[in-house]
């Protein structure tokens, strides 16, 4: 004696030979009870595993969290490292001071380029435009090791004195944990791109304390266009990034400005619109100078490479240690905040000023293109505001403001050079905003960022980051890649030769397990009826929970548990492939012919090879 459906007892076969009725009537209830509450436990086993979705928004709350420890970290560790080496060189007694504060940052960049030669090359730079190389892509892949070594590097050579941002490198490093975790999920590649904008906008909500601005950012800068799919995610990130770093560090912003600055008199807009026009020549010059400066030490074989950032080192102490014996004030070195908040301050004299806003500039470029890990954020808000406060004097002079407008200018002037350096126009008045805490000066802050934004895109329309990718070899495409998704055909692409695992909706569940195991390499499998037309689809992760569970084997067709048919045509283009996929939640398509038979089937790494080749082809056209 067997069993029936699976799971009744084998006393079932016996009495349903009898003629009672009402016997039999209760054991086909039961049965078709059964048979519904497996289903249901069924149904309900599939809700339990997570679609790559789900799983994406998990990883989404989980990112802005780690992202924002790993951001404090880093803040605190350059923080710990400053105090032990730069600020103890310069206390040293006596005229000992001079000489470690320009052997400092000269052995700190030593020992860094030792590490970038030797180790991890890939940690050098910023970091920002290692992050916009791997979405443009499509890859989303950032080794976990390239971010610890920026962490490490970074924070040794800030802390030893480098004139470099933490701001950079910590998007680096938030967007490499990014990609890291989503690969050890085992994301696909399609969606291990969108991670690392989370990533990025996580970092720098963090390192700034300005999720407003990071949110910005991203879509500014590593996204280059706003993109819907992208930004909820971002949005999340940066906000609990942002929690997470206040919750450590406080909720004061970066800078303590004093008084809420604003600019009453309409006359200043004149000289707002004229400090916009110089920020644009600073900027230039700013953005020329590293360039140039980076494209010869590249060239420079006289040296060894992991000698070039000591070079840098030196001249950063040298002008630290003038500085100091002009002026009894540092700056020079490191992200120089404290400096940066006497001038926001009001309480730095304009000689001072602008001494500092040229020591600074030049520091930057001499630490940043001799090979050093670190940003460009930091020493551009610090020449901004130095250029900025001096500004405020000549305000001052022409129609005798009180003294109070310093600090203002001071503001608006490192909103002008960041929009001119960056070339993020937006985020440059969100994040002095956020940073500062004030919201007095959005007027003047607009007049003065997008003077500077025009004039220094049209004299130089490269922006800095893809001039950075270029001298690496990396060229960076004018056309984005919704476009290039647009330009290629699903008949272009070879992908209608291979053999198709496909099922009829009648098909029981061992059926379908077993034909599913032949070496088609599928995660998606058409359902197709009597005239081979697509019904339906099922996916891997449904045939996993069958495997699962032998009891459904008799019970489950594949007509129970296929899903809506979804496919795209074969005269449709990349794009509507890719929308389709996302809407889905789907790794893979079916591609049909206008009567509905299936003729093959598009995976995600087929469309990121395909775009991949267009955006080839057509640099090399240009």
């Amino acid at each position: 004696m067997g069993t029936q459906g699976g799971g009744t007892p084998d006393v079932t076969v016996a009495i349903e030979h009898d003629s009672a009725s009402p016997v039999r009537t209760w054991l086909e209830r039961t049965q078709s009870l059964l048979r519904s509450l497996r289903l249901r436990s069924l149904s309900a086993q599939m809700r339990l595993v997570l679609s790559e979705r789900q799983l994406l928004f998990a990883l989404t709350i989980a990112l802005g969290a780690v992202c924002g420890l790993a951001a404090v970290a880093f803040h605190l560790t350059i923080r710990l490292l400053g105090h032990l080496f730069i600020e103890r060189a310069m206390a040293a007694q006596g005229h000992a001071w001079i000489g470690w504060t320009i052997a400092t940052p000269a052995a700190g960049g030593l020992m860094a380029g030792a590490l970038l030669s030797y180790l991890v090359p890939n940690a050098a730079g910023s970091g920002v435009p290692q992050v916009k190389a791997a979405y443009a892509s499509l890859s989303g892949r950032i080794r976990l090791r390239d971010s610890v070594g920026k962490f490490l590097i970074s924070s040794f050579q800030i802390g030893t004195g480098a004139s470099l941002g933490r701001e950079g490198p910590t998007v680096h490093i938030c967007s490499g944990l990014a990609s890291t975790l989503g690969r050890f999920f085992g994301i696909s590649q399609n969606n291990l791109r969108r991670l690392l904008p989370v990533g990025a906008a996580a970092g720098i909500a963090a390192a700034f304390n300005a999720p407003i601005a990071a949110v910005t950012f991203t879509i500014e800068e590593v996204v280059g266009h706003l993109d819907g799919t992208v930004l909820s995610g971002v949005i999340i990130a940066a906000a609990l990034s942002a929690v997470v770093e206040r919750s450590v560090l406080g909720e004061e912003p970066v800078f303590r400005v004093p008084q809420g600055h604003t600019l009453h008199d309409a006359q200043s807009l004149l000289v707002c619109a004229a400090l916009g026009v110089v920020a644009a020549g600073v900027s230039i010059a700013f953005t020329e100078s590293l360039l140039g400066v980076r494209a010869r030490f590249k060239r420079l074989e006289r040296i060894p490479r992991w000698i070039h950032p000591a070079v840098g080192g030196t001249v950063t102490g040298i002008l630290a240690v003038v500085a100091f014996l002009l002026f009894r004030i540092d700056g020079v070195t490191g992200g120089g905040y404290a400096t940066l908040g006497s001038a926001l301050a009001g309480k730095l004299a304009f000689k001072t000023l602008v001494v500092l806003c040229v020591f600074k500039l030049i520091a930057t470029v001499a630490s940043y293109g001799t090979g050093g890990a670190g940003g460009i954020f930091a020493p551009t808000l610090f020449i901004g505001g130095m250029l900025g406060g001096a500004a405020g004097f000549v305000d001052r002079m022409l129609f005798h403001h009180p003294v109070e407008s310093l600090g203002a200018f001071a503001l608006i002037g490192m909103g002008a050079v960041f929009s001119g350096i960056i070339r993020a126009p937006v985020t440059s008045v969100l994040i002095i905003i956020e940073m500062t805490g004030g919201y007095g000066l959005i007027l003047p802050l607009m007049i003065a960022n997008m003077s500077a934004y025009v004039i220094a895109r049209h004299f130089r329309p490269v922006p800095i980051y893809e001039a950075l990718l270029a001298q690496d070899g990396i060229h960076m495409r004018r056309e984005n890649m919704g476009d290039a998704l647009k330009h290629v055909a699903l008949g272009d692409i070879a992908v209608f030769e291979r053999p198709i695992v496909s099922f009829k909706p009648a098909m029981g569940a061992g059926d379908l397990v077993q034909r599913s195991a032949l070496p088609a390499n599928q995660s998606v499998f058409p359902v197709l009826n009597d005239e081979d037309r697509l019904v339906g689809i099922i996916t891997v992760d449904d045939l996993v929970i069958l495997a699962s569970d032998p009891h459904l084997a008799p019970l489950v067709n594949a007509v129970d548990i296929m899903r809506p048919a979804v496919s795209v045509r074969v005269q449709d283009h990349l794009l509507k492939a890719v929308e389709t996929m996302e809407a889905n939640g789907l790794h893979e398509v079916p591609i049909s012919d206008e009567n509905g038979h299936v003729v093959g089937m598009l995976k995600e790494a087929e469309v990121a090879h395909a775009c991949m080749v267009h955006l080839r082809l057509a640099g090399s056209s240009n």
